[in-house]
């Protein structure tokens, strides 16, 4: 993070509530950048994130692909839903007998202009199902998509990163499809038009 300060970029992170101690997370996030999962990485490191990759990013990337094989995190083949399901299913038992966190873009991919797409349920419901004592923390990322604007040279400079942490939500006791509409919303609702 703080090679971002060569390029003129600040970042920072907002908890709008604290989050429960001893418990599963699951950070659910609007996907902009590489900068996304390195900002989540920083700044909830004292929660442990272990990431939902897609399964190209295993091999090829220094210090990213061996961390997401090595590190605890899940590659899926989006091509293959039967393996997405099963390392799903792994990552939810694992936060849960761990009382660490995943997290997940449910949009899939990321997007090039700050605008989210539209978010897909399967994962995260994959998630609560095999992590029943978890809490749903959405995560707000604004602006690091203004870093890769241009392709990954030049990179773009004078960007203000945010990362605002938003109210948890208890899975526990929790209408799924109510669940995941709040958690849209509050993500959603935060994002900077431009």
């Amino acid at each position: 993070m703080k090679l971002l300060c060569v390029l003129l970029t600040t970042s920072e992170v907002e908890f709008k509530a604290n989050l429960p101690e001893d418990k599963p997370l699951i950070f659910v996030s609007n996907h902009q950048g590489l900068y996304d999962i390195i900002g989540t990485t920083w700044f909830l490191r004292k929660y442990h994130p272990k990431f939902v990759s897609k399964i190209e990013l295993g091999k090829g990337i220094p210090s990213i692909s061996y961390n997401l094989n090595h590190g605890g995190s899940v590659l899926i083949d989006r091509k293959d839903p039967k393996q997405a399901l099963q390392e799903l299913k792994k990552l939810g038992e694992y936060i849960q007998a761990t009382n660490r966190s995943a997290v997940i873009y449910p949009e899939g991919t990321r997007s090039r202009n700050g605008k989210p797409g539209s978010f897909a349920p399967s994962g995260l419901k994959m998630l609560c199902k095999y992590a029943p004592d978890a809490w749903v923390v959405p995560v707000t990322i604004n602006n690091s998509w203004k870093l890769f604007q241009y392709g990954n040279f030049p990179l773009g400079i004078g960007s203000h990163l945010k990362f605002t942490i938003h109210t948890p939500i208890e899975v526990k006791g929790s209408n799924y499809n109510t669940l995941f509409e709040e958690t849209e919303k509050a993500i959603v609702g935060d994002i900077f038009s431009r």
